[in-house]
């Protein structure tokens, strides 16, 4: 009996204890939710309201105010002018940016805050880049296009609505981001980017002391404007990235970030890097590409119609000087994909977080290799010429940098032999045998150096078996060059060198 009246005791404690413990923990939860709320109000609360007599957000723009606002595009605009001029609850900031800020430290999301970004190209790679600066905190923001939206840019523009279709691709991202960033000050260029307007169009902050672009975001579809943005933010230190193809593209996973010189599988990239190359400039120009394949049953250009071929020389891919010679095949994520990515690699530069980005395959470790079979070819070469000697090779130096191998491999012979097209196992030999000695001799004794007179226009690329043969039969046999190769090849080989030559007056 004493037993029993002892564990209802204990029970009724138990059962006291747990309500007890539960009305606890719900007067708690709704304390905080108490003061969840009230802070939340409070924030919500701190946004200004416009009044009717409130002004119109002043424009830093150079095109002029938003065609016909409505009602809630004049909210949004009144309540930009109020936050860009101080009357903005920095809290509700800071609240809003809280997510980047305890990823990127205080210090990290002030430098982003004090940031001013170029965006060149606001279609759909470059309208992603654009929304996901601003919402992370960038406090300035260029936009520069000429191009308006239209209905087949909606399935890959980052803010655009039907609403939007024929107003300038600046204006929609200005009209659409100040609804989410009103403090964000964008300056808006709608005009066409070229090597001329460059100084203008890349000019310091107006109002700003004059601050340059931190960061420059090149988002051009067109090979002519690209490369002038590039050739320009590269001679003036300004900080650039570029996007390079994302039409006809499918596959998110190959997307990546490398250097400019060791970008692979992406025509855009490729047609960049090759007249960059011919501007003397081979690397250091970080870009975005994929290294997707294309393959059977995968979107490809469209042809383009007779009647733009008769225009004359339309380039060798679909992005055109031409403005729009050919539609795009394009998967309305990849371009959000690309944004993104541009996007991600400006927030870390700029903020100083730690960056391992997993290399690019380049192919350096074989340039290096073609360099050294080179520098074999050319001192056998030399020793026949002065009559077999072996001292003449001691110490002989070939003009050429692994850039250069690079260059006449990839840009001037397509990554390719110009013997059979195969891609593998290549090299690159002297073409023509010298009719004269190779050596270029300075100083005497042991202050002698010497070198040859190869050049890059003289180099043709072949695999190593077919190299092994025109050496023998060709530079150091009797065997013209008619007797082994036809004339399609040797006129392929003249058009390549020419290429190389080009490349070569211009290298820097």
């Amino acid at each position: 009996m004493a037993a029993s009246l002892t564990s209802n005791t204990k029970l009724q404690l138990a059962a006291t204890a747990v309500v007890s413990a539960a009305v606890a923990a719900g007067a708690v939860l709704s304390y905080q939710r108490l003061q969840q709320g009230g802070r939340v109000s409070r924030l919500k609360d701190s946004i200004p309201q416009p009044g009717d007599s409130e002004p119109a957000l002043q424009s830093v723009s150079r095109v002029g105010p938003l065609p016909k606002p409505d009602k809630e595009d004049e909210h949004n605009q009144a309540l930009a002018h109020r936050a860009q001029n101080g009357d903005f609850d920095d809290e509700l900031i800071l609240e809003q940016l809280a997510r980047n800020r305890v990823f990127l430290g205080d210090a990290g999301l002030a430098a982003l805050r004090a940031a001013f970004v170029v965006v060149v190209g606001c279609g759909g790679v470059g309208s992603h880049a654009c929304a996901a600066l601003a919402r992370s905190g960038v406090a300035r923001l260029r936009l520069i296009d000429f191009d308006q939206v239209t209905l087949s840019s909606l399935n890959r523009h980052a803010v655009a609505t039907l609403a939007d279709v024929g107003m300038s691709k600046v204006q929609c991202l200005q009209r659409r981001l100040v609804a989410v960033t009103p403090w964000v000050r964008f300056d808006l260029r709608l005009q066409k980017f070229d090597g001329k307007a460059a100084p203008g169009l890349l000019e310091g902050w107006e109002g700003g002391g004059g601050q340059r672009p931190d960061f420059v975001i090149d988002a051009i579809d067109n090979i002519e404007s690209k490369v002038e943005l590039l050739k320009y933010c590269h001679d003036e230190g300004l900080p650039v990235i570029s996007a390079m193809g994302a039409g006809t593209k499918s596959d998110p996973t190959r997307v990546m970030v490398g250097d400019i010189g060791a970008s692979f599988e992406d025509g855009l990239s490729r047609a960049t890097r090759r007249r960059l190359k011919l501007l003397g400039i081979s690397s250091g120009i970080p870009v975005v590409y994929s290294t997707e394949k294309m393959g059977a049953g995968k979107a490809a250009l469209l042809p383009l119609a007779q009647e733009e071929f008769e225009k004359g020389s339309v380039g060798d891919l679909g992005v055109l000087p031409e403005f729009r010679v050919r539609i795009l095949p394009v998967l309305g994520t990849m371009p959000a994909v690309f944004g993104y990515t541009v996007a991600n690699h400006v927030i870390l530069k700029l903020t100083g977080y730690p960056m391992d980005y997993q290399p690019a395959k380049a192919r350096d470790k074989m340039y290096e290799a073609i360099l050294a079979y080179v520098q074999a070819s050319e001192e056998k070469v030399a020793r026949m010429i002065e009559g077999g000697r072996t001292d003449v090779c001691i110490g002989l130096k070939v003009p050429l940098t692994p850039g250069d191998i690079c260059f006449v491999v990839e840009e001037a012979f397509g990554g390719r032999s110009a013997v059979t097209g195969i891609p593998t196992k290549l090299m690159l030999i002297r073409w023509k045998k010298p009719s004269a000695t190779t050596l270029v001799r300075i100083g005497e004794g042991k202050d002698e150096q010497k070198s040859s007179n190869m050049r890059l226009r003289d180099l043709v690329c072949m695999t190593k078996e077919e190299a092994v043969r025109h050496q023998k039969e060709v530079l150091l046999g009797d065997k013209t060059l008619e007797d082994l190769y036809s004339k399609e090849v040797i006129e392929l080989v003249e058009a390549s060198q020419k290429l190389a030559g080009a490349y070569e007056r211009h290298r820097s």
